[in-house]
């Protein structure tokens, strides 16, 4: 994981890859692509206006022991009532009209802010044609088997990846 996205040596996703829970976006170079079982829909970064992930969850200010303490009693919680991991919404703004995919977040404790600020920038930035998805894929087919960095290694690749 850095920042909003799930990294791995075959794929980049918006949030976790597709669960058990639904579908999720995959990133290529042509665009966005859901993958949905009730069936999957492409944009190209051409057509897309902006690209923006909302109601993303947010890590506590209290600190790292609390955030996990909570992390593993909710994830105790959920596994007994059932609960899959936090939905986002892919807000997509389109020639013709905005369109909305729901993505599942892949931080159990939320997103630091500076992680979160940074990949929207970056999603822009595909939007733009400032930045390519291929820097992250080639990332991936090197680093993404590895054990998430620590949030400063994230933000470091995330402003990387910004300014290439």
């Amino acid at each position: 994981m850095v920042g909003l996205f799930w990294i791995t040596p075959d794929a980049v996703y918006v949030g976790s890859p597709p669960t058990a829970f639904g579908g999720g976006v995959r990133l290529t170079s042509d665009g966005p692509e859901t993958l949905d079982p009730d069936g999957s829909r492409t944009w190209t970064w051409e057509e897309l206006r902006s690209a923006v992930i909302e109601d993303v969850p947010t890590e506590s200010p209290s600190g790292r022991v609390p955030k996990l303490v909570g992390s593993v009693i909710a994830a105790a919680v959920g596994a007994f009532v059932g609960e899959g991991p936090t939905a986002m919404t892919l807000r997509l703004e389109t020639g013709y009209g905005p369109e909305q995919v729901t993505v599942y977040s892949a931080a159990a404790g939320g997103y630091g802010a500076e992680e979160t600020a940074l990949s929207q920038d970056l999603l822009a930035r595909f939007v733009a044609g400032t930045a390519d998805v291929r820097t992250l894929e080639a990332w991936g087919a090197e680093h993404g088997r590895e054990a998430t960095r620590k949030p400063h290694a994230r933000e470091a690749l995330l402003q990387a990846w910004t300014r290439a």
